[in-house]
């Protein structure tokens, strides 16, 4: 099915789902089949998990709910593309679940509060790391037709997030949920700009809740950077507020601008192996100069933090930093940013990086 056909199914009225349970802590899986029952579930579960996160956690997912007297079963998937999408989906008709929980990374995660939104069945939101921001937001990075695109699913009604497991996530992971919470730097003045040239709806209180999520980050740096468990709940509160802030604002508008489509754009281009989050770190650093806001703050933080601010930290050639500069307006042309409608020329995007240090010549 192709995603135009998906996005006609979601209902594009503005709805502000937000969870009606959150746990953050030590041991939570054990809590996941007492959960279920509180929130009114009963009868199946269906899991939606990778290979690694299925050993990780999803075995104790399952056991956990087979002790609360669930009948539990799971799909294993390998992308967050829509063929991924159209089997889970596959999946969730064949089982009719009461529930299905999404256990592990973001593309587990999104995979499972797509296919569970088309097939009207309530979600779960179990993360083993705390690497973007998709645990607790109500839309999905879906891959289609090799790009990334974002996608209105569904709120999880829960989210349930094991410390144990996520402080086991290699550090990287901690390093870029944090850079995709820097993002919300700029993609809250992004959006106010598009509400005064374009007229664009603006919500304040989204906005301010976006922005309040990576001012925590940055007044905490150094406790994150320590691996303490201080440091790994502010980041978890801080991600989960931000998909909060989407939900009320009704789009990914508050945690999504220019540098995200910097990020997309480097994804098109197949150029390495970073993540999301780092690499929409180091997008910020560049818009914030273009927006004349303190891009020195956010370089700074990463870097304590110990997160990418270069090309080569990225493992990207300097050539494709430039080249996803260049290209990054035309990954949502719906959606205005500080890289208006014409974007970057070759030149200017040069400039940009060097003048950040993103790339040194």
């Amino acid at each position: 099915m192709p995603l135009s056909a998906v996005r006609r199914m979601i209902p594009i009225t503005h709805r502000m789902q937000l969870p009606r349970e959150v746990l953050i802590g030590s041991g939570t899986l054990q809590e996941i089949g007492e959960t279920a029952r509180r929130l009114g579930f009963e009868g199946k579960a269906l899991l939606i998990t990778g290979p690694s996160t299925f050993e990780i956690a999803g075995k104790a997912v399952i056991e956990d709910l087979t002790r609360e007297g669930f009948l539990t079963d799971h799909l294993i998937v390998e992308s967050s593309s829509i063929e991924s999408v159209s089997q889970a989906r596959a999946a969730i008709s064949k089982a009719k679940p009461d529930v299905v929980l999404g256990v592990g990374g973001g593309k587990n995660i999104d995979i499972a509060k797509l296919s569970s939104a088309l097939e009207n069945v309530q979600f779960v939101s179990v993360p083993t790391s705390a690497s973007h921001d998709g645990l607790s937001s109500g839309f999905a990075s879906i891959r289609d037709s090799g790009r990334p695109t974002s996608v209105e699913a569904q709120s999880p009604v829960a989210i349930i997030a094991d410390i144990d497991i996520i402080s086991k996530s290699p550090r990287r992971f901690i390093a870029s949920g944090c850079g995709d919470i820097l993002a919300k730097y700029t993609a809250v003045r992004d959006w106010k700009l598009a509400h005064k040239l374009r007229n664009e709806y603006y919500g304040e209180y989204a906005a301010s809740l976006a922005l309040m999520s990576s001012k925590l980050v940055i007044k905490n740096a150094d406790t994150i950077a320590g691996g303490l468990e201080e440091g790994l709940r502010t980041l978890l509160e801080a991600l989960i507020s931000c998909g909060v802030a989407a939900s009320i604002a009704g789009s990914s508008r508050p945690c999504s601008g220019a540098e995200h489509m910097f990020s997309h754009a480097l994804d098109t281009l197949n150029s390495g192996q970073a993540m999301h989050g780092e690499q929409c770190g180091v997008g910020a650093i560049m818009m914030a100069y273009l927006q004349g806001a303190d891009w020195r703050l956010i370089r700074d933080t990463l870097r304590i933090i110990g997160a990418p601010t270069k090309a080569c930290e990225l493992n990207v050639p300097d050539s494709a930093i430039v080249e996803a500069l260049t290209l990054a307006n035309k990954i949502r042309p719906e959606r205005y940013t500080i890289l208006g409608e014409k974007g970057l020329a070759n030149e200017a995007a040069m400039r940009l990086a060097r003048a950040t240090g993103v790339i040194d010549h």
